[in-house]
């Protein structure tokens, strides 16, 4: 399965990414201004193992949202 496209389909400056609230159990459209990005890596018996995560603020709460390394790389945002 891919990841939703990281801009907006009306094809405007305004680059929004779109993540899944669990609270209000729907998708939210997130401003990158307000979204980072981090690395998690983790030891495996086989060797390191990296997920890439994007982690939004909206409505004072904070959204999670794992992609792929590419999306990863394409994102515009602070990498923290």
């Amino acid at each position: 399965m891919r990841a939703a496209p990281l801009t907006n389909l009306t094809g405007s400056k305004e680059r929004n990414m779109k993540f899944y609230d669990l609270k209000e159990k729907k998708h939210v459209e997130v401003d990158e201004g307000n979204v980072v990005k981090t690395r998690a890596e983790r030891k495996t018996k086989n060797g390191t193992q990296t997920r890439y995560q994007l982690i939004a603020s909206h409505d004072g709460r904070k959204l999670y949202k794992f992609v792929g390394e590419a999306d990863f790389k394409a994102a515009k945002c602070k990498e923290v």
